[in-house]
């Protein structure tokens, strides 16, 4: 009995693109930055909510705040490359959107 090769490239791999160094230096870079101008948002929020805390029971509230958005930067910011592409059009259709409000 023959059997085929094995495919050069695993299965799981064969629909993900190829990245030159070139692109992976430029997707990289936006995605730093994209990541980078959320964690300023989220400072920026912080800073306003933990300034108008007047009660220690409010001071929760900022904790759920964080956990909330770090789940959400978790899940938004994935730098596998399987998962890069969709994740840099997504910052930049939020880009757009953001620009145009």
């Amino acid at each position: 009995m023959s059997s085929s090769p094995p495919s050069p490239i695993p299965h799981h791999l064969e629909n993900e693109p190829t990245w030159s160094k070139s692109e992976e230096t430029i997707a990289r870079t936006a995605f730093d930055v994209a990541l980078g101008r959320e964690l300023h948002e989220v400072i920026q929020e912080i800073k306003r909510m933990a300034s108008e805390i007047q009660e220690s029971s409010e001071l929760w509230d900022l904790e759920h705040y964080l956990t909330e958005r770090r789940k959400q930067i978790d899940r938004k910011y994935d730098y596998r490359y399987s998962q890069l592409a969709g994740s840099l059009a997504k910052f930049l259709g939020e880009r757009a959107a953001s620009l145009a409000f």
